[in-house]
């Protein structure tokens, strides 16, 4: 006799039974009612464990034979309750199948509209307004030689810029330009003035803090001929952030120093999000810094073989992101390369 046969000489009543549990489980026309007809035959209150609980009562000789058929049954129940969950599922999943079948001659269902990050729009509109004043666009390379990002650009070889906490540096004597500057140095170089051009990239710096990232983009300007002065600067820069950010904007210059212009000043505008009052993404100060501008050195001039006795010129170089935390009143830069969605989708 195989594994869930009943004995021989089952008794009739459990034949019956087991009948009745076959007949009602191919009967089921879902996972719920089978599952209810399961418990009706095999819970603990099932119809099989009572037939189990009374053999006690029955005679010694009779108990073995009617224990065994009682068990046989229940293998078998529980083995018609398998057959009948596979045999469910498969026709649900048929169904399902049949009800998702594709019909290629639809139109397709058109996907959530997309927009250009915020950056992007920033580039493209600082390159209009430039273009509007006559500059032209120069590119340069990301990975760029110690000559170009700091000698030429009359940096000392002890400036702490060069440091490796500052600079990220890569094979040989290149580095990722630390700043647009390298551009200026190849626009000027086998070129003469008059010159006009502005340089938007990335660049790379050793810097986590809240208004900083260690990549960043950058727009460097640059304008040289017989008589620019650092009155046509400052008519550039305040034009330039009018353009962006409204007429009301505050902005202050700075004296400061960089070994490529002389003289030089710092740029900052009124923190927009205290109002000039405080905070943690001003450093309390009420200002954010933008960027750095000057007269080109002479030096630089002379680098590139153009003569700093007759020509002259300023240069500027700002980030971007900046530019973008004030129109769109972002605290952190990092808001605008952490990938969140939900964060960009508001912009």
């Amino acid at each position: 006799m195989g594994q869930g046969q009943p004995p021989a000489d089952s008794p009739p009543d459990l034949e019956a039974l087991a009948a009745r549990a076959e007949a009602e489980i191919a009967a089921a026309e879902n996972a719920s009612d089978l599952n209810a007809v399961r418990a009706q035959y095999l819970g603990k209150k099932g119809s099989v464990a009572q037939v189990l609980r009374g053999i006690g009562t029955l005679p010694p000789e009779e108990r073995g034979r009617v224990g065994q058929a009682a068990n046989a049954v229940k293998v078998r129940i529980d083995e018609w309750v398998q057959a009948r969950r596979t045999a469910l599922e498969s026709a649900s999943h048929a169904e399902a199948l049949a009800g998702r079948r594709l019909d290629v001659t639809l139109p397709g269902a058109g996907g959530s509209p997309g927009h250009l990050h915020p950056m992007t729009v920033m580039i493209r509109d600082v390159a209009d307004f430039f273009l509007g004043l006559g500059f032209s666009i120069e590119e340069g390379p990301e990975v760029e030689t110690e000559y170009h990002n700091f000698d030429a650009l009359n940096m000392p070889a002890d400036h702490p810029a060069r440091d490796m906490q500052d600079t990220f540096w890569v094979e040989g004597d290149h580095v990722l330009r630390t700043h647009t500057s390298p551009v200026q140095i190849r626009a000027m170089t086998g070129r003469q003035p008059p010159l006009r051009l502005i340089v938007p990239g990335r660049v790379y710096r050793h810097d986590m803090s809240p208004r900083h990232s260690p990549m960043f983009a950058q727009v460097e300007g640059l304008m040289v001929d017989e008589d620019v002065t650092f009155g046509d600067l400052k008519g550039v820069l305040y034009a330039f952030a009018r353009h962006l950010f409204g007429d009301d904007t505050e902005l202050r210059f700075r004296a400061s120093y960089f070994p490529f212009t002389e003289p030089s000043a710092e740029l900052d505008f009124r923190c927009p999000f205290c109002a000039g009052d405080g905070c943690a993404t001003c450093s309390q100060s009420g200002w954010i810094e933008w960027g750095g501008c000057g007269m080109v050195h002479p030096q630089v001039l002379a680098n590139c073989d153009v003569d700093p006795e007759r020509y002259q010129g300023f240069a500027f170089g700002m980030g971007l992101e900046r530019g973008v935390m004030l129109r769109h009143g972002l605290p952190q830069i990092r808001l605008l390369y952490d990938g969140d969605v939900r964060v960009l989708e508001q912009l």
